[in-house]
C-alpha cells in the first residue's frame, strides 16, 4: 500500500502555461453504454475510432510545437506500467510514456523534447480545450461524447471495464453481487458513467480525481470494490497481490491519443507515427513496448488494434 499511496500523492495537475491556439468552448464529459454482462460497444455512433488519414505535412500546430522546441504532453504519473514515476530513478516510465517519446522523436527529432504535465482523469479534456497541453496520452478511451470536445488518433490499445476487489470478496463482477456494496470510480471516467447508467444497487457515491486513489481507498477498507479499465486494474493488481480482478470485461473500449479538435495537422501526424509504431509484426515498436511493460500482467495480446480512417 505504501507504494500506491506514494504514487497517488504525486498526482496533481500542475500549473500549466498556455500552449496552443484558440479552441472551441464546451463541457468535458464521457459516454458509456453499460447494458449487458459481456463486452459491448461503448458507443451509439458509427466508427468512433475512425480518425483522419496519416500525413507528414506540417501545419500550424506542428509549426508551433517546432518553434517551441517541446511537445507538451498530458500524462498520468501513478498508473503502474502505463505512466508512472519510477521511485528509484524519479523518471516517468510506461507504455504511454514510450508512445509520447515516439511522437516527440518524429516531430522534433528528440524523444526527450517533452514537457510532461500530470493531468487527473477529470482534467484531460479541459487541459486540451484550454490549450494547456498538445496531446493527452493517458489510457483515454475514444467515445462518441468525447469526440464532441476533442479529436483522437486511431486506436492504440483495446481494453474493457472490469471490477477490482480484495481477495476473498463476495463480489463476482459487474452484476447483482454489487448490491449494497460501496464502489469507487474516477471522476470523468467511462467507469463512472457506466455505474451511473447501471449500478446494480451499489453505492456509487465515492469518486476520486485519479483512478489509483480508488485502489488506496480499497486498501484502507473505505470501499468494497473499484470499477476501472482492466488494463489499469491489471497494473494495480501487480502492485498489490491482495486485490484481484473478478468477472469479465463488460465493455469493449479503445485508447487513443487525444488532441485539440482544431489541431488536424497534429492528428494526422500522430496517426503517421502510430502507423510506424504498429509496423514490423512481433518486432514492431508497439510489440516491444507491450513486452516490456504489459505482457507480464496482461498476457496473450497478439498486437495493436488495426487503424480505422475516415473516408470522404
Amino acid at each position: 500500500m505504501a507504494a500506491a499511496c506514494a504514487l497517488t500523492a504525486t498526482a496533481v495537475l500542475l500549473p500549466l502555461p498556455r500552449a496552443g491556439a484558440d479552441v472551441v468552448a464546451g463541457a468535458a464529459s464521457a459516454a458509456h453504454d453499460s447494458a449487458g454482462a459481456r463486452p459491448v460497444r461503448a458507443d451509439t455512433c458509427q466508427n468512433p475510432e475512425a480518425s483522419l488519414p496519416p500525413s507528414t505535412a506540417d501545419g500550424p500546430t506542428i509549426a508551433r510545437i517546432k518553434k517551441a522546441g517541446k511537445l507538451v504532453a498530458g500524462v498520468d504519473q501513478n498508473s503502474f506500467r502505463w505512466g508512472y514515476r519510477n521511485p528509484a530513478t524519479g523518471q516517468l516510465e510506461g507504455f504511454d510514456i514510450d508512445l509520447v517519446r515516439a511522437i516527440a522523436q518524429d516531430i522534433l527529432g528528440d524523444p526527450e523534447a517533452v514537457i510532461y504535465r500530470a493531468v487527473p482523469t477529470s482534467q484531460r479534456i479541459p487541459a486540451l480545450k484550454d490549450g494547456r497541453v498538445d496531446v493527452v496520452v493517458r489510457t483515454m478511451t475514444i467515445n462518441c461524447k468525447r469526440l464532441e470536445d476533442v479529436a483522437f488518433s486511431t486506436a492504440y490499445f483495446e481494453a474493457g471495464q472490469q471490477v477490482l476487489v480484495p481477495a476473498g470478496s463476495p463480489i463476482r463482477g459487474y452484476d447483482a453481487s454489487l448490491k449494497g456494496k460501496k464502489i469507487c470510480s474516477a471522476s470523468g471516467s467511462t467507469a463512472e458513467t457506466a455505474l451511473k447508467a447501471k449500478s446494480f444497487g451499489a453505492d456509487i457515491s465515492v469518486t476520486v480525481p485519479n483512478q489509483l486513489d480508488c485502489l488506496v481507498r480499497l486498501q484502507l477498507g473505505e470501499v468494497d470494490g473499484v470499477v476501472t479499465d482492466n488494463a489499469l486494474a491489471a497494473g494495480q493488481a501487480a502492485q498489490d497481490p491482495s486485490v484481484k480482478l473478478v468477472g469479465t470485461p463488460f465493455t469493449k473500449e479503445f485508447y487513443g491519443v487525444a488532441m485539440n479538435k482544431e489541431a488536424t495537422d497534429l492528428v494526422r501526424r500522430v496517426n503517421k507515427v502510430l502507423d510506424g509504431y504498429r509496423s514490423g509484426g512481433v518486432n514492431s515498436p508497439w510489440m516491444t513496448a507491450y513486452r516490456k511493460w504489459l505482457a507480464a500482467d496482461m498476457p496473450g495480446v497478439a498486437g495493436p488494434p488495426a487503424p480505422k480512417y475516415r473516408t470522404g
